[in-house]
């Protein structure tokens, strides 16, 4: 069997480099493309990263952007392809709300551009493509649990952008015939999510906190429930999906839903500290329940215009017809990121110290 190689958008995120690091293990060439930046934003790969004048050598970097059609055409054009995988997007979806105009254009229409260079240059046939859909389609569910067959409903500009990405994807595996497909993917988390994502703001708080780095964690909806999983598992189930002799559009979840005041509680109480909660609303506070420090507060900036109360998948399809589960469990999941956050924060405590 020929090596084959893989594109992906979007390889400096979370999801990017877990998916990198899977390809490359499988014996893949991979290609990443990620934006130019004036800082290195390439912590997440920098392990699988292989000077090209090294033999041998199967993962290569690209620059390039979602909303750049001829620079998009040219990178597909060289790179040759068995497989794209699209996962760079504006992601965060309370920015989105800020930022509307750039998430659809990047999300929406940076989809469109990908589709457009394998129709253009006549790859329909040889060229299997990856859309990372989202829960986030769902937004004010239709029903419990959300499957392939439940109707989007979105509530965010990004949301928005992306049912914009699902369907011009199913467009074009309709129209052209290309093996294009739509994980429609739950919360998937890591350490190495972003720190400006829910999950790990409240790991590094917690580990912060633990440090005497920080004194107060402040979040926005406590209950607000999401379907969590590891990132790492969900990148086999996008391989897996690309594999499937038919394209077709999957929901990859754990079938678990869980509140963002569970996962602070379990995240204190990964450090020794149970939290006690007293008031309602916006007053409400989170409090060492030794101590009574408030450790955490409601901030109501925090609060997304239209708010997505309840997020929980039906992985049944992928289960059955892939043979893709999740294997960490939540708690897991939570311990995972608070022991690696900790790690961090102590070697910056540390840095801090030492050049004081």
């Amino acid at each position: 069997m020929s090596t084959r190689t893989a594109l992906i958008t979007g390889v400096t995120g979370q999801d990017g480099a877990y998916l990198a690091q899977l390809l490359l293990d499988k014996g893949y060439v991979v290609h990443g493309v990620k934006r130019r930046s004036s800082s290195f934003n390439t912590a997440r790969i920098d392990q699988l990263y292989v000077d090209p004048h090294e033999s041998d050598t199967r993962f290569f970097l690209h620059y390039g952007d979602m909303t750049d059609s001829t620079n998009l055409i040219r990178l597909v054009q060289e790179t040759k392809p068995d497989e794209i995988y699209n996962l760079a997007a504006q992601s965060h979806v309370q920015v989105s709300f800020e930022t509307p105009e750039y998430t659809g254009n990047a999300d929406a229409l940076g989809t469109l551009r990908l589709l457009e260079a394998i129709r253009i240059l006549g790859l329909d046939n040889a060229v299997r493509f990856y859309q990372a859909s989202t829960s986030e389609l769902y937004g004010k569910v239709q029903e419990v649990p959300q499957s392939e067959t439940t109707s989007f409903y979105p509530r965010s500009p990004y949301a928005a952008a992306k049912l914009y990405a699902y369907w011009i994807t199913v467009n074009y595996r309709e129209a052209y015939g290309i093996h294009a497909t739509n994980g429609i993917l739950f919360n998937h988390e890591g350490p190495t999510r972003g720190e400006t994502f829910v999950t790990r703001k409240i790991t590094r708080g917690v580990a912060a906190i633990n440090n005497d780095l920080q004194h107060t964690l402040f979040l926005g909806n406590l209950d607000a429930k999401r379907d969590w999983g590891h990132a790492r598992d969900y990148v086999e189930g996008m391989w897996r999906i690309v594999q499937h002799d038919t394209a077709e559009d999957w929901v990859l979840a754990t079938g678990e839903t869980h509140s963002v005041r569970e996962f602070v509680e379990l995240a204190f109480a990964e450090v020794g500290r149970k939290i006690n909660w007293q008031g309602e609303g916006v007053d409400e506070v989170g409090s060492d329940a030794k101590s009574g420090e408030a450790l955490v507060k409601i901030d109501p900036r925090y609060f997304r215009p239209t708010e997505v109360d309840l997020l929980i998948g039906d992985p049944t399809k992928a289960r059955e017809k892939l043979g893709w589960v999740h294997t960490t469990k939540f708690h897991e999941l939570v311990k995972e990121m608070v022991q690696a956050d900790l790690e961090l924060v102590a070697r910056e405590k540390w840095r801090k110290d030492r050049s004081a």
